[in-house]
């Protein structure tokens, strides 16, 4: 039963193909400067009706030269880099501490697009963490709190059972928690990828130069 189950996985998935013709992209149309030309794909993408605009993929690498990725969520980009959030006693935060080369890839499959950032990642002032704490709603910063991000969860009913201790200590006011914040990526390379027919796609890259400008290269598909 199980090989057979497996046979039929197998024979979908190579089954499984579509050619990508919602667009194109070329030399003409790229912006000179890849935050405007993200700006302006993402301005296209918050039109379309996706469930979750703004997910990435982080990928980072730790002291054991493993990779490890996960999807978190873009919460503000600008020519300064790209800022997601998170707890800083995670294992994400404990990678980027000891590695803060980071990589980010969205995907948005309606529009046959995806954008890959590599860079270096590091804390926003905790000012700024302050100002979007205070943004969540009231039990999302409890929740901030009551998570040891990462580690071992004997079960669900024992971080059920920090919230509600917390809601007794936090009843109106949560404060930022001590070991939450945010990160900001900041760029040295950005690749735009569009999908094509025949998978003869379109890829365009940007690479910060050591004067500060951005050299822009087409790549093979």
């Amino acid at each position: 039963m199980i090989e057979r189950d497996k046979e039929n996985i197998f024979q979908v998935l190579q089954s499984l193909r579509r050619d990508y013709s919602q667009g194109k992209f070329d030399e003409s149309v790229a912006k000179d400067n890849p935050f405007e030309q993200f700006s302006e794909w993402f301005t296209e993408v918050l039109k379309s009706n996706f469930l979750e605009p703004n997910a990435m993929v982080l990928s980072t690498v730790g002291t054991n030269g493993i990779p490890t990725s996960r999807v978190v969520l873009l919460k503000k980009f600008d020519d300064n880099g790209f800022v997601f959030y998170t707890n800083y006693e995670s294992q994400k935060a404990k990678d980027i501490e000891e590695n803060p080369n980071v990589s980010l890839l969205f995907y948005w499959d309606k529009l046959e697009r995806q954008v890959r950032i590599n860079g270096k990642a590091e804390k926003v002032p905790m000012q700024e963490s302050e100002e979007y704490f205070r943004s969540r709603p009231y039990l999302s910063r409890i929740g901030a709190w009551a998570s040891k991000q990462s580690q071992p969860l004997r079960s669900r009913f024992t971080l059920m059972r920090e919230v509600a201790k917390l809601t007794l200590k936090f009843p109106f006011d949560v404060p930022l928690p001590p070991f939450w914040g945010g990160y900001r990526v900041i760029p040295t390379y950005f690749e735009f990828w569009q999908g094509r027919p025949s998978r003869l796609h379109d890829r365009i890259a940007y690479i910060l130069q050591s004067d500060g400008s951005w050299k822009k290269q087409r790549l093979y598909p």
